[in-house]
This record gives C-alpha cells, structure tokens and sequence, in this order.
C-alpha cells in the first residue's frame, strides 16, 4: 500500500508478483480458506483500480484476474462483493480493453481474454446455489451505469464463453434484456451488434428453460434489432433455431399455453396462440382510433418466421434419419422401406398464416371489420412482407418466405380494394389516420414486389390499382376549398394524396419491368406535377375543429410536420418527373414547361423554389430538393450562376450544421454529394471555371476539413466521384470521356486523398482496433454479416483512391495527364512539408504524409512514360538529399531502383548524384549507397554491363573510406553486391584490384572479433532491404501499403492490409490485376532496424525481476509524526489523529476564488501542517480542478468556511484567542518576509488574485509582510505567495524546536 502512494507503474510493477507469495501464505493449504480476512487483499487492488494512473489500473486487473485463474482462491462473500464493485467500476474504463505493443491489429486485447478466463473459472468454483445469483448481480451491475460500447462488448463476450450451465431464470432475462437496452445508446454500430449477439448467446448458454416461458424469450429476443444482430440466415438465428428445437419441451408452461398437445410442439402451439390473441379485438378498443403498436407485430412476425425454421430444420433432420434408417434396412434386409414425412408440408406454417389470411380475405368486401383489427392485419402482413433472406440472392430457394408469399397471394385483390377504398373514399379524417395511411402507402411497393416474385398474373390487377389511385388523388388535390376556415377532413385527405402519388413514383422508379409508365394517368400526374405550385402549404384547420380533432387523440404530429410532410411529397414527385421524363427533347414534345416563361426561366422559377424549400423544409426532409437541385444546376450553371452558387452555399450550411451522430447526416450528406459532385455540374462549372468552380473546390476543401473530425466524410465524396469519374452509368462514350475529364479538372481531390489520414487520438485508435477485432471474427460474429459496411474507415479514402489509380491506363492520353498531375502535385506537395519542417518525427504527421506521397507515387511508377522520367526524375534525387525517416528512404531508393532498372541510360543522372560536395551527401549517401546495393536489378536491361559495373566500383570503393561508420557499412554492402557481380562476369580490367577488395571484405567479415562493429555488420546484411527485399517480385500493393510499413517500423495505423482493399467494393480491380501479394518470404520477416538494435539491448525488463528484488519506496508522512500506539486512540478529528494538533498556523483563503489556487493552497498547507485553511465556500472542494490540485489533502486538513463578508467578525475572534493577523500584502509599512519573525500563533490572511486585500480589512490587521522580488513584473501568484510565506513559518517554527531540544 506504500509503494502504491507512488502511483508510477515502473515502481509499482515489480510489487505485483509478491502479491502471489502474500496469497499462497494467506490460504491454508489443509483447509483451504482462508486465514486471514481477504479485505486485506482487496485493499490492495482497490487502491490501483482507483488510481489516476490508467496503466496502473490496468496492470492491477490483469494482475487480479489473472491470481484468480491460476491460485483458484477459495471463494468468500467479500471476494464476491469486490469482483461486483471495485472490480466491474474499474472494467468500465475503455482504455484499459487496448492491444499490448507486439500484438497484431485485429487480435483480442489481453483483458478482453483474461476475463474470459476469469469468468469461466470463479463461477466454476463457486457451489450450484450460487452461480445463479452471482450472475444476476454481475449481469445487473451492467445495467447499473452508463457503460461506454467497448466495455460492454468484451462484458458480453466474457459471458458468452462462460461453459453453458442453467443457471438464469426470469430476472436473469429480463436483467440481460435491459442490458441490451443499455447496447442501444453507443454509437458504434457494429460494436453494439456484436454486443447484442454475444448476449443472446449467453441467455442461451446460461438460462434454466425450465424457469422461463416461451412468452419471455419471445419478449427478450424483440430487444434485438434485426438489422444489427438477430436476422434471418445467420449463425445466431440458426443457433436460436437448435435451441429452441432441443428445448422445446423444458419451457415453463404459460397462462395462456398450459394445455397440452401431444401432437404439436410447444413453441407451435405457443405461435399459434399469439396469433390468434393478436388478432382477437377486444370490445373496449373496437372504436379505438389510434394506431396499434408496431411491437406486437413485429413480435408476432419473428415468431411465425421463426416457428416455420425451426419447423424446417426439425423436418429436415427427420428426413435425414428416415434417409438413414431406410438405408440400412435395405442394406441390411434387402427389403424397400419408404419414408414417412420426407417431403415439408408447411401444416405448421399454414396454422400460423390461416387467422391472418381470414381477415386478409375479407378486407375487400367487409367494410365493418374493426379499424383496430384491420391495422394489426396489415401491420403482420407487411413486417412478413418485408422479412429478407441475407443468404438466398434468389428468393425462390428459400423455402419458408416463399410459402408465405405464395400463401398469401391469393389475398393481394382483397387487400387493393381496401387500401385504395381508405385512400380515396374519404375514410382518414383525422391526424391520427395519417399513421393508418403511411401503413397503406408502405404495403404498395411491398405488394408489387410480392406480384412480381410469386404471381405476373396479379399485375394487371396492381396497374388497375395504381391507375384509380393517381386518378383519385390528382382529383383530390384538384379541388379548391371555398372556404376561408378549411376543415380538417378536407387538408388530411389532400396530404394523403400527395403521399399515395409521392409512393406511385417512387414505385415506378424502382421498379421499371412493371412498366406503369404506360398507363393514362401517367400523362396527368406528369401535367399535374409540373403545373403545380411548389412549396404549396396547408392552412391550418380552424382553432374549433382543431380542439375537436387535433387534441382528443393526442397524436404524434403536430401540424408543422404535417404541412413540411405535404411538401417534402411535392419535391419528391418533382424529382421523379424531372429525372424520369425531363430532357431537352421531352420538353419540346410535352410543352410541359412552355406556357409564357422559356424553359431557362422556368428551371430558374424551381431552383428558386429548391432554395426556399431548403429554408422551410426540416434536415430530414431535404434530400429530395437536393435531387431536385442535382438535375436543375447544370442547366442553369451558364445562364444563372449566382443562384447556383447560392445553392451550393445554403446545401453546405444544412450538412454542415448537422452532428455525424444524427441518423439523418450520413443520409444527407451522401444526396449533398451526388448534387455537389455530380458529373454534369462538374463538367458545366470545369468548362466555364468561373465562380462556381473556384465554390466546388473550396467545399473539397471543407469536406476535407470536416473529415478530421467526422470519420467517414470525405470517404463518401472520394468513393462517389471515383465510381463516377471511372465507371459512369451510361454508355454514350462522349459523355464517358467527358466524365474523366472531371478527374483532371478537380485532380486535388484525388491527391487529397492519397495522403488523407490524421494522427488519431488514443480513443479513437481503441475504437479503431476492436472494429478490427470483432471484422476478423467473420460469420462467426453475426453483426459483420447483418450490419451494412459504411467504409468510414479514414483508411478507405487511400484505398479508394489507390484503386482508382490502379484502373487507370497509361496509353490513354486523358489518364496519362492526368497520373502525370497527380505525381508532380504530390512532389510539390513533398516539398512543401519538408520546407515546413526539416526534421520531423517518426509517426508524426508529416512522416505519415511523406510515407503516403511515396507510396503513392511507387504505384504510378509503371504507368508513366520515359519523357515524364526524365524530367521528374530530377526532382526524385533531389528529394534523397533531405533528411528523411527510414520508411521515406526506403520508398525513395525503391522508385529509384525500378526507374534505373526501367530506363537504364538515366544513370548518368544517378551517378551525378555522387559528386556533390561532401557537405550535402553526408545525410543522404546512404541512400544512393543502397541503391547500389541493388546494381544487379538496375543493370538488368543493360546490354553493356561491364562500363555500368566498373563505373560503380569506382564510385563506391571512395565511400568505404568515408570517417562515417554507416556510410562505410553501407558503401561495404554495396561493394560486396558489385564485386559479387564483377566476379560473376569475370570483368578482367578488376583483375589487378582481386587481392585489395577480396581481403577487404574478408576482413569486414572478421573485422575486431566481436562487439558492435561485427553485431552491426552482421545486422545490416540480415536487414529485410538488403537480404530479402527484391524490387521487381516485390512490387505488389501488399508490399507498399502493408509489408514495407510493418518492415520500417511504422506506426500500424498506418499499415493497410490487403482484406480492406478486398473490402472496398465501390471501386473494383479487375481479377487479372496482377500486383497484389508480396512474396511469402518477406511477409514472414519481422521487424528489424539494424541502426536501433543497440539501444537498450542490455536492459532488463522489470517483469523478470524476482520477489527478492528491491523496489522504491515513498516516505510515509504519518510514521514520522505519530507514535505507534496513536493508532490504537479514538480521536475526534483526521488531523489530529495524525499529529497535526501542535501547529498553531491558520491560512484564511476566503477571498480567493479560483479553485486551482486553493486546491494548490490545500495542499502546500497539508504538507507542512497548517492547523486549518479557511475558505470562503466549502463547495470548492467538489470542483474537478480543486481535487486535481490537492490530490486529496482535503482529506487530511481541517477546513472552515469563512464567506468574505464574515472576515471583520472572524479576524476580530482570532485576535481575542491570541492570533497575530498577519497579511501577506505590499503596503506602506509592510515588513520583509526575510527579517520578520512568526509568532507561534499566526494567522495568515491571502488577498484575491486581482485585488489583493481590501482596504476595509487592512486596518484589521497586526502586520503586514511583503516578499522581496528582483525582476520587473510587479506580485506573484496568490498560491505561490502563500507558499513561500507558510514555509517561512514552518521553517522558523522547526528551528525553534531543534533549540529547545
């Protein structure tokens, strides 16, 4: 506990293992409990869990977790009480779950494994009657506090692996049930899926069935969000599907459920009873006007799926026996047996579907079924309708979903002929039918679907359907409302309309083979469309009917929503008319837009509209103004610049103002940027390069921005311009160049990218690697199969880019230009962080720029031409004379490698390099030297070898002379490689030179013995560049982005492994792409920097030393001040306990107010033992920044609230108890802190920081004592003051008593 006062974990780690001693000797071996109270322990760990020092914390819950594996410590209440307490407060801190320095991105952090094993083992331990309730505690305690996504994930791992044992009931479910409730509120997406798996895993790992009810697992399976964990397909649905199979019998019976049935099973029965309790109308809610929950349904809809797959495995597995047994019995008997149920006949399913199809089938012409009745059929019907198979891309092979289509085919007339009676025969007449009709309008596209998948023959029977509705609701919108007051009924059937028509556009723009188009009443929804008044709002109904209607059911829109609703359904049907039938030509035939205003005027009358919508409109509902805008703009760029730039501006200000933790940004910003970056607004604002194009860089410019604090921003605009630029969406080859003619023109964007990428926070890096973790997982993990991959990784944007390179063709002039800017740009931009900082540090921003440039560059290398090397190539030496770190160096001698090897006459070029004075090679020979140490790649091509080789000799026999210990090593491994080669070729004019070179490099061999000559001779022939690396089998993307950045030791958040650019889908490489694995013999390498070997290769690390080892130890305050049978007195007060009494210093603070200050006062008073500090408010001590100061003096310090109007009356009672008042001020007649003398009682008065002491309160005082000063500022701060004033004291008080003794 001493040590541990230190707080420093290199003091404190070699205390742990004597903690493993302490506990062999705390346990008695015979009995084996324990001898004295585990408290003792805990004592100890609680105080690390505590510390401020994370890594502390850290190692003292490795260190715990880990005694308990491997001592298996017998068990007692209190460990009990502790592994709930301080033990899971400490596991909610996330930094601790981060990977330790040798581990590999992707790989399970020590803690994550560690409590898997801690928690598999204690509850093993524990006796049966215990597991269950210790469980429940640890499972509670995570829903006790705000749990951050990581903490609670490597949690509900640990109790996924726990072995399985029945030791959950119902609070256990419900417990984990509002754990997963506590999932919902982190914002990483995948980590609360995996979440959500691993803590259904464990409910069914740990449940006792036989004490929970099907009713209840039903219940706890609905907190699981299909789109993030529970789905159809997955090894978890699967695995819910085997245990519910084996487990059917066990559940405990429910109220509902309690009669038996021998022939069906018990979650069938179950099923069926949901069912038809779902559909049952209680007679109290039959006239009930508000909607039903979404719950039940969506309840009722897993189960039905559910039901029909276990169902299906159960069938299958019976087959398979009957297959088995039949089998054998021929084998065995010779005779023919046949199967009994081998084919699946659905009776469950049928069961389950019939209640609902009965009110299905009377839709149509039963106009007094229960409204109630009829929302919860419907509401079943499109949650079934919309359930998805993830593995099936056919529909047809997955059995269950096509039955239920099949089955519920026969009902689609039915259900039209009410959906279009609700929708047009003026049956929604309040808000709350708006709810209703969102539910009709969203069985649309679900029916048509339906029809084309199963039925063709239902068609004709959806184009009748979709037919009277566009009429119905162009009418209904037609009519004009006389009255000044309008009625409710009238506005709610308008905002229908406009919602059916928004729903038949969207249905014939995505799905084009059911050919609506064709029908009449397109030709008047087209007219009505472009007729109308944009932006049309609805007036409000009059205040009476409002009471009536608008209030007495309470709804949920009020009518602002409804109004921004009505006209976020006007853009919508406007955006499908302008992108379905809006060209040049279809406006000349239609004459659509030719009334008195030209066509120019009138696109300008919409954009004008768009921008108004924008400022009425909510975030949410903006997108199809955007889409609006998209096809506006290019039309408009020439002839309406302004207004264009206008949009641009009043679009960024909306995505712009939006937080990247809302649903709606990712939504938002994606429409922004298919307007913004859109290919023809490019090309117009590019051909024009007026002020539209100078606005579109400059949002590059801000997205960029944006993105080093928004993950995932400029991801979305790399992948869509890239996919845009490179793979248009349509075939007119003009138009195709024309789009690649965008890349050149906004080329910043693509240079942006390949060198995008900030130095991360650590949280960020945390997050970062256990997205990386729980992705290595694969299926085995059913959120990476269910949760839809963003790319918001910021190292998708190089990857995309990178890819988007990879595509481009060097004999295509466009592309050829275009690679041959990006390279200059990137040289330039090389330059420009070099001239900003000469020396930079490794990882640092501007080594991580410099890495991706280089990179960058190596993959363009074998696109460009001979011409573009000559003159760039320059550039490239030039760059080798910089000081660089050894990642850049190794990038710049592998381009220079394949640029000698790729057009041999350059190195003339390459040997001007080596005659420069010594003054500009001395931190950059080393470079060119290990260009050389690859002279058999570079000479390759070359049909004269022998003047290369001699012309090499000759350059690197002067180096091995060099004063420069590395220079020499590495113009040796340089000679060795040439003169391997001189002999290979038996150049003769060498023969004179054998002796000298041979008896050399002999002696290198040798050279001294042993010691760090030989070491790094040895080390630097063994380093990867020179003994593995091969510069052209080498050359893959592996290699640049993975391999060679592991090599060179850089940061790994810089390393880009090959499964992300297999992961990146938007931009793909052809299957022929040929550089993409690096060679297995350098993947197995590992990193090894010859230069930084020596350091600290003598030291020892602390965790080998042994228990006997001596360890630093702080002094312990109170053991000088207290003898030891004070310990044994009960005393009223902390600081007298600790002998504190005897001083007889006051410090008054009240007329301080920065809690630093008196946090820092607290403290300085505590150690030389002031008798109290007086403050002006008690609740300064609650304040973050007092504590931090203090570090917990208050503890151990009396304080006395004084408010400063209460000073006179206080220092007035001082005076009568003896007290001198001594100010610490400058004034008139103030003495020098150096010649005055403190009585013994002395209370210390310290003014505000700015004012010092008022002049009512100077008068009051005995003394007043100034600290002499040199320097020219005039008073020093208030703490520091009365520092040096209380030491002045205690000095002067030590003194005495060393006289007096």
């Amino acid at each position: 506990m001493e040590t541990l006062e230190g707080n420093q974990i290199h003091v404190i780690k070699p205390v742990l293992p004597k903690l493993n001693s302490l506990y062999e000797h705390a346990i008695s071996g015979e009995k084996g409990c324990w001898l004295f109270h585990p408290s003792w322990h805990m004592c100890i760990y609680k105080r690390m869990f505590e510390s401020e020092n994370k890594t502390l914390t850290k190692e003292g819950v490795l260190h715990f977790l880990e005694l308990y594996e491997t001592k298996r410590l017998p068990n007692s209440l209190e460990l009990l009480k502790f592994v709930i307490g301080p033990l899971m407060d400490a596991l909610s801190e996330s930094s601790l779950y981060s990977r330790t320095p040798g581990q590999l991105m992707g790989a399970c952090p020590p803690l994550g494994l560690r409590l898997q094993k801690f928690l598999a083992t204690y509850l093993m331990l524990l006796p049966d009657e215990e597991k269950g309730s210790f469980l429940l505690k640890f499972i509670q305690k995570m829903t006790s506090r705000h749990w951050c996504a990581v903490p609670i994930l490597f949690l509900s791992m640990a109790l996924a692996c726990i072995p399985a044992c029945k030791v959950l009931g119902t609070d256990g479910l419900h417990a984990l049930r509002d754990v997963l409730q506590c999932t919902m509120i982190t914002h990483q997406i995948l980590l609360r899926g995996a979440a959500q798996c691993y803590l259904l895993q464990t409910a069914m790992h740990l449940t006792d069935v036989e004490k929970v009810s099907l009713p209840e697992v039903a219940s706890f399976l609905m907190s699981l969000r299909a789109e993030e964990s529970l789905r159809r397909d997955t090894m978890l649905w699967m695995e819910l599907c085997s245990w519910l199979q084996v487990n059917d019998r066990c559940f405990r019976k429910s109220v509902k459920c309690d009669f038996e049935c021998q022939e069906m099973s018990s979650l069938c029965l179950y099923v069926r009873n949901l069912v038809g309790e779902y559909l049952k109308t209680p007679v109290s809610e039959r006239e009930n006007c508000f909607m039903p929950d979404w719950f039940e349904a969506k309840l009722v809809a897993t189960m039905i799926v559910l039901a029909a797959d276990v169902e299906e495995m159960r069938n299958k597995y019976w087959k398979l026996w009957v297959n088995l047994i039949v089998t054998y019995s021929s084998s065995n008997c010779g005779c023919k047996l046949t199967g009994g149920k081998s084919n699946i006949e659905w009776i469950e399913l049928k069961a389950f579907l019939n209640p609902l199809l009965d009110v299905l089938m009377k839709l149509g012409s039963n106009a007094y079924i229960p409204t109630v009745k009829t929302d919860k059929s419907l509401q079943l019907l499109l949650k079934l309708l919309q359930t998805r198979s993830l593995k099936c891309s056919n529909p047809q092979d997955d059995g269950v979903l096509i039955f239920i289509w099949k089955y519920l085919m026969t009902a689609v007339e039915s259900i039209l002929e009410f959906v279009l009676r609700r929708l047009t025969a003026n049956e929604l007449s309040t808000i709350g039918d708006l709810d209703r009709c969102d539910l009709y309008l969203a069985l649309i596209p679900e029916i048509v679907n339906l029809c084309l998948q199963v039925s063709w023959k239902k068609v004709p029977s959806v184009k009748n359907f979709i037919f009277s509705l566009t009429n119905a609701s162009i009418h209904n919108l037609q009519k004009t409302n006389c009255e000044e007051e309008p009625k409710l009924k009238e506005q709610i059937k308008k905002v229908a309309s406009m919602a059916s028509l928004t729903v038949v556009c969207e249905v014939m723009n995505q799905k084009p083979e059911v050919h609506l188009e064709s029908l009449p009443s397109m030709d008047a929804l087209k007219k009505f469309i472009s007729f109308s008044k944009f932006n049309q709002v609805l007036k409000k109904p009059s205040y009476a009917e409002e009471k009536s209607s608008l209030y007495e059911e309470t709804p949920s829109q009020g009518w602002g929503k409804i109004v921004a609703r009505y006209v976020h359904d006007q853009w919508i049907c406007l955006h499908f008319i302008l992108t379905k039938f809006y060209t040049a030509e279809t406006m000349l035939e239609d004459k659509l837009f030719e009334l008195s205003l030209s066509t120019v005027e009138r696109l300008t009358e919409i954009l004008q509209a768009a921008l108004e919508a924008l400022t009425i409109l909510p975030s949410h509902q903006v997108l199809p103004v955007f889409g609006c805008m998209k096809v506006l703009v290019p039309k408009l760029l020439d002839s309406a610049e302004s207004l264009c730039i206008e949009a641009f501006d009043l679009a960024w200000k909306i995505i712009s103002s939006l937080s990247n933790t809302q649903l709606i940004f990712w939504s938002n910003l994606k429409a922004f940027v298919q307007f913004i970056f859109d290919t023809e607004v490019l090309a117009v604002a590019a051909r024009a390069k007026g002020q539209a194009y100078a606005k579109i860089k400059e949002i590059i410019f801000k997205l960029i921005d944006m993105s080093t604090t928004r993950t995932g921003v400029f991801n979305t605009v790399v992948s869509h311009c890239c996919r845009s630029w490179i793979f248009p969406t349509f075939d007119d080859r003009g138009t195709s160049t024309n789009a690649f003619l965008n890349a050149g023109n906004y080329c910043e964007l693509i240079t942006e990218a390949c060198v995008f990428g900030t130095v991360f926070r650590r949280d960020q890096r945390l997050i970062q690697d256990v997205h990386a973790f729980i992705e290595n997982l694969g299926e085995k993990c059913a959120a990476n199969v269910v949760t839809e991959s963003t790319n918001r990784d910021d190292h998708y944007v190089r990857v995309c880019a990178i890819k988007f390179l990879c595509l481009l063709d060097g004999s295509n002039t466009l592309h050829k230009m275009f690679m041959e800017d990006i390279v200059i740009k990137l040289l330039d931009k090389d330059e420009l962080v070099s001239r900003s900082r000469i020396r930079y540090y490794a990882n640092s921003l501007q080594h991580r720029i410099k890495n991706r440039i280089w990179q960058t560059v190596l993959v363009l290398l074998p696109k460009l031409d001979q011409n573009f090397w000559c003159e760039t190539l320059n550039k490239i030496f030039q760059v080798g004379f910089c000081n660089n770190q050894a990642s850049v160096k190794y990038f710049i001698e592998w381009i220079i490698i394949l640029s000698l090897h790729k057009y041999p006459h350059f190195l003339n070029k390459f040997w001007d390099c080596f005659c420069y004075d010594e003054e500009k090679l001395k931190t950059s020979i080393c470079t060119f030297l290990s260009v050389l140490s690859h002279f058999d790649i570079i000479i390759q091509n070359t049909s004269e070898k022998k003047p290369a080789l001699k012309k090499a000799l000759i350059v690197v026999l002067q180096w091995c002379f060099n004063h420069s210990f590395s220079v020499r090593l590495y113009a040796l491994i340089a000679l060795k490689k040439i003169w391997g080669m001189c002999k290979t070729l038996h150049v003769e004019e060498f023969e004179a030179l054998t002796p000298v070179i041979e008896s050399s490099l002999q002696q290198v061999e040798n050279m001294h013995g042993t010691g760090n000559a030989r070491r790094n001779w040895q080390r630097i022939q063994d380093h990867f560049f020179f003994a593995t690396f091969h510069p052209l089998k080498d050359y893959s993307l592996e290699t640049i982005f993975y391999t060679l950045p592991r090599l060179s030791e850089v940061a790994e958040d810089e390393w880009i492994s090959l499964c992300k650019f297999d992961r990146f889908t938007d931009v793909t490489l052809p299957p022929t792409f040929q550089w993409y694995h690096s060679r297995t013999e350098l993947l197995d390498l590992k990193p090894s920097d010859w230069s930084q070997q020596d350091i600290g290769s003598n030291s020892v690390e602390t965790d080998s030393q042994t228990e006997g080892t001596d360890v630093q130890k702080k002094i312990i305050p109170w053991r000088n001040s207290i003898p030891s049978l004070d310990l044994e007195l009960v005393l009223q007060d902390r600081a007298a306990k600790l002998g504190k009494s005897n001083s007889r210093l006051i410090v008054v603070a009240s007329l301080i107010d920065k809690p630093t200050n008196l946090g820092g006062l607290c403290r300085t008073s505590e150690i030389f033992g002031a008798s109290a500090l007086v403050v002006g408010s008690l609740h300064y001590i609650q304040d973050k920044q007092f504590q931090h100061l203090s570090v917990s003096a208050e503890q151990w310090l009396p304080l006395f609230e004084v408010k400063p109007s209460q000073l006179v009356d206080y220092l007035e009672q001082k005076k009568t108890e003896g007290y001198t008042i001594i100010g610490v001020e400058q004034t008139a007649k103030s003495f020098d802190l150096t010649e005055y003398c403190f009585p013994e009682k002395s209370l210390l008065l310290l003014g505000n920081e700015h004012e010092g002491i008022p002049a009512n309160l100077i008068h009051h005082l005995d003394v007043c004592v100034e600290i002499p000063q040199q320097g020219i500022i005039r008073s020093l701060n208030v703490h520091v003051s009365g520092a040096l004033l209380i030491w002045e004291y205690t000095r002067q008080q030590v003194i005495k008593q060393k006289q007096q003794k």
